[in-house]
C-alpha cells in the first residue's frame, strides 16, 4: 500500500509542476481578465496572502489538494488503526502483550512506523516538487528551493498533527473503523472549516480551529522559509493529543484485555 501511495504522490506532484510550467498561473486563473475568486485562497495552501494565480500558490495547491490530503489520511488512518485497535478488535491483543515488552515500548515502536511512513510520503512530494523547480527556470525564479523544503517540513508537521489524535483513538477504541473515521473527520472537517473561513468573512475566526490554517505551504514557498509559529502550533496539537492522560490505555477493552496492557 505504501509503495502505491508513494508512486501516486510522485506522479501527482509531477503533474502539478508540469501544469505550472506549461501554463503560467496568471493566465490559468485569469479568464475574462479577472483574477481568481477569493474562495480560491483555500486551495493555494495559504493563510490568505498568496494567490493561487502565482507559482507559489499553484505549487502550494498541489500540497493541499484533496488528492494529497486523501493519501495522507490513508496512511495515517490505516497504520494508526493497525497499531492497537486492530489487535483489540481481532482479539489478538493478549497474544501481542504476552511478550516481555512494555505497553509504552509497543506504542512507541508502532508510532515510529507511522511517523516514518508519513515522512516518506512527504519526502516523496517534496523531492518531486524540488526537481520540478530546478528543471524549470521560470518557476525557479519565483520559488526558491529553500521554500520547497520548508513546505515539506510544514507537511510533516501537518501529518504529525493528525497522527497524535489518530493514535489516541486507536489506543482508546476497540475498532479500526473508529480510528479511520476519526482521522478522515479531522482532515475533511478541518479543510471544510478553513475553506469556509477564507471564503466567507463572517466565519473568518473559525480558521484558527483548523490545522489547515497553520499548515500553509503556499506561504512557505513564497517566503522561502519554515513558518515556525504555525509549525509550533501543529506540533503542540500533536503532543496534546498523544500525551493526554489515558490515551495510552485501551479504555474500551475488557478487564482481562486491560490487564494485558499493563507495563510488564
Amino acid at each position: 500500500m505504501l509503495t502505491a501511495l508513494l508512486v501516486g504522490m510522485v506522479v501527482f506532484e509531477a503533474l502539478i509542476v508540469v501544469v505550472a510550467n506549461a501554463i503560467p498561473p496568471g493566465q490559468l486563473f485569469s479568464a475574462g481578465g479577472k483574477g481568481p475568486p477569493s474562495a480560491y485562497r483555500a486551495f493555494s495552501g495559504s493563510s490568505g496572502d498568496v494567490s493561487i494565480a502565482s507559482y507559489a500558490g499553484l505549487l502550494g495547491a498541489g500540497l493541499t489538494h484533496p488528492f494529497w490530503i486523501a493519501m495522507q489520511l490513508t496512511v495515517i488512518g490505516s497504520l494508526a488503526a493497525a497499531a492497537v485497535a486492530a489487535d483489540v478488535e481481532s482479539g489478538t491483543v493478549e497474544l501481542v502483550m504476552v511478550r516481555p515488552v512494555s505497553r509504552t515500548r509497543l506504542l512507541v515502536e508502532r508510532t515510529a512506523v507511522l511517523v516514518l511512513a508519513a515522512l516518506a510520503l512527504n519526502l516523496a512530494a517534496t523531492l518531486t516538487v524540488a526537481v520540478g523547480v530546478v528543471l524549470s527556470p521560470d518557476i525557479h525564479r519565483a520559488v526558491a528551493l529553500g521554500g520547497v523544503f520548508a513546505a515539506g517540513v510544514m507537511g510533516l508537521g501537518f501529518a504529525l498533527c493528525l497522527i497524535g489524535p489518530a493514535m489516541a483513538v486507536s489506543a482508546a477504541g476497540r475498532r479500526r473503523a473508529q480510528v479511520v473515521g476519526a482521522t478522515i473527520a479531522i482532515g475533511a472537517v478541518g479543510f471544510a472549516v478553513n475553506f469556509i473561513a477564507l471564503a466567507w468573512s463572517p466565519a473568518a475566526p473559525l480558521r484558527f480551529l483548523s490545522p489547515f490554517h497553520y499548515y500553509a505551504p503556499g506561504d512557505a514557498l513564497a517566503e522561502g522559509g519554515v513558518l515556525w509559529p504555525g509549525l509550533g502550533i501543529l506540533m503542540e496539537r500533536e503532543c496534546w493529543a498523544s500525551c493526554r492522560p489515558g490515551c495510552c490505555s485501551s479504555a474500551g477493552t475488557s478487564r482481562r484485555e486491560h490487564s494485558c496492557l499493563r507495563d510488564q
